[in-house]
């Protein structure tokens, strides 16, 4: 089928006069567009207490491609959970999405009635929230809460679904799975409250996953087990997922893609490669130059100067601008847009300057 309409496309370029090199772009272009699963178009969202509004998202946008991961950084109060709950239209209340799209598979989410939006949560997109502790109810029984979530989506039987719950246990590696059906999330450790919600979220084997910092509460021992069941779960499943995390130390390991937030607004975006090796954002060089290494001695932790913002800033000149040793006064005055480069996106006035000059 894919092949048939890779050639009708070619006969109608040759046509219409286009040239090899065109139909080739062409023909890339439709295969980026058929392996994007979820893609955000110019999101903002805002919160409403009383006659006061407050922008926590600024124009997000970024596509998500089949089986790869994207990871989405920044300091506390950027608008990483608010965007993450914004994917699924779950935001608290006074939160509203005032611009742009979400599209999965082609379909925008915020044009979905409530029933759609029902069958889609847990199937077509699905979230591991940031605390188990309050995430999961603490007076129902694990295997009642994996079930119910089965049976709501599918035609399965309880004896069904309840089997299915004991094979998704023993997948996240909760030993004696059956028995432990029978018990509450506080006879559980955070460790494996966090693995059943891993559970939860893959019940459905949904096409997109949505990790939302879930390794927040845990130990460094046990955060290392979650994220690599996390990684090996999708790399054997070849679904997507957003990671979301302010922990830039854990993201070469699990993330493709990554996207830097700053004041609601994306500052830089891309592979973690060329993240990693050349960072241009100077917020996001201030990121990875505040790692400490165990191989190397300092006396003092480095650490970014200044503040973040306060949600809902004032729109005028670069959100980092007041933290930027590299600012001058056409930082403090006018947003940059949003500049490719190098395999980067990046939102700096001093990047376009040292483009120009080349």
């Amino acid at each position: 089928m894919a092949l048939w309409r890779k050639t009708a496309d070619n006969k109608t370029a040759r046509r219409a006069g286009i040239d090899g090199r065109a139909q080739i772009a062409i023909i890339l272009n439709m295969n980026a567009s058929e392996d994007t699963v979820l893609q955000v178009e110019d999101l903002r969202v805002c919160f409403r207490h009383g006659q006061n509004r407050t922008e926590v998202l600024r124009g997000l946008s970024y596509r998500l491609q089949k089986g790869k991961v994207l990871a989405v950084v920044g300091e506390s109060g950027c608008g990483k959970t608010v965007h993450a709950l914004s994917l699924l239209k779950l935001l608290p209340p006074g939160g509203k999405i005032t611009g742009g799209r979400i599209l999965y598979q082609g379909k925008d989410i915020l044009s979905l009635s409530a029933e759609e939006l029902r069958k889609l949560r847990g199937a077509g997109l699905s979230m591991i929230f940031q605390d188990p502790m309050t995430s999961l109810n603490p007076i129902r029984t694990i295997g009642k809460q994996i079930t119910e979530t089965i049976e709501a989506h599918t035609s399965y039987s309880n004896l069904r679904a309840r089997a299915q719950a004991v094979r998704l246990l023993k997948k996240v590696g909760i030993s004696n799975a059956r028995k432990r059906l029978e018990e509450y999330p506080f006879q559980f450790s955070g460790g494996q409250r966090q693995r059943i919600m891993i559970a939860m979220a893959l019940c459905l084997q949904p096409n997109v996953l949505i990790a939302d910092e879930p390794t927040t509460a845990l130990d460094v021992t046990i955060q290392a087990q979650i994220l690599k069941l996390i990684r090996d779960l999708q790399r054997q499943s070849g679904m997507a997922a957003v990671f979301i995390t302010h922990n830039l130390a854990i993201v070469a390991d699990i993330a493709d893609e990554v996207l830097v937030l700053y004041g609601g607004y994306c500052v830089e975006q891309a592979t973690v490669h060329a993240l990693f090796s050349k960072p241009l954002h100077p917020y996001t060089q201030g990121l990875l130059g505040s790692l400490v290494s165990l191989n190397k001695k300092v006396e003092h932790l480095p650490a970014i100067e200044g503040y973040p913002p306060a949600p809902g800033m004032p729109e005028k000149g670069c959100p980092f601008a007041p933290r930027c040793p590299y600012a001058g006064e056409k930082c403090h005055s006018c947003l940059p847009p949003l500049i490719e480069q190098e395999q980067h996106k990046v939102r700096c006035w001093l990047v376009e300057k040292n483009e120009k000059s080349r």
